[in-house]
């Protein structure tokens, strides 16, 4: 299936950031805007409390789960904001490492966030993304 998102790495900036600093999708592309991917469990409760990778993992399976609901997947993804409650880099990075593997080659343009509180009971972790998807 021919894929929208053309990731931009541009060779004017560092190469020391783990993602392509833009990405495109050509004009025929649907766009699909997905509400932040909570680390919650079919029963709404919190999942992994505590635990910043369990977190990021649950918000990553729940954002994939979104994804093919709107006939897209995490190869579809034009670009991503990570929140994370913590004022701590280290938590930001353990968050992070996670994201980043799910997206392997596919390194979307990314913001990384450190915020005071997110929505649900202890939750510590949330994706925002948005995908391109070429419809046959």
């Amino acid at each position: 299936m021919a894929r929208a998102v053309t990731l931009i790495r541009s060779t004017s900036l560092s190469d020391v950031a783990e993602y392509a600093y833009a990405a495109t999708a050509p004009a025929e592309a649907r766009l699909v805007f997905l509400a932040g991917a909570c680390p919650l469990n079919e029963d709404g409760t919190t999942a992994a409390v505590g635990d910043y990778a369990g977190q990021a993992a649950k918000a990553v399976e729940n954002m994939r789960t979104a994804l093919a609901d709107a006939g897209a997947s995490i190869e579809d993804v034009i670009s991503t904001r990570v929140l994370v409650a913590s004022g701590r880099r280290e938590d930001l990075v353990t968050a992070w490492e996670v994201v980043r593997d799910a997206f392997g080659d596919h390194d979307v343009p990314s913001t990384l966030m450190g915020v005071t509180v997110l929505g649900y009971d202890d939750q510590l972790v949330e994706i925002e993304a948005v995908a391109a998807v070429l419809d046959s």
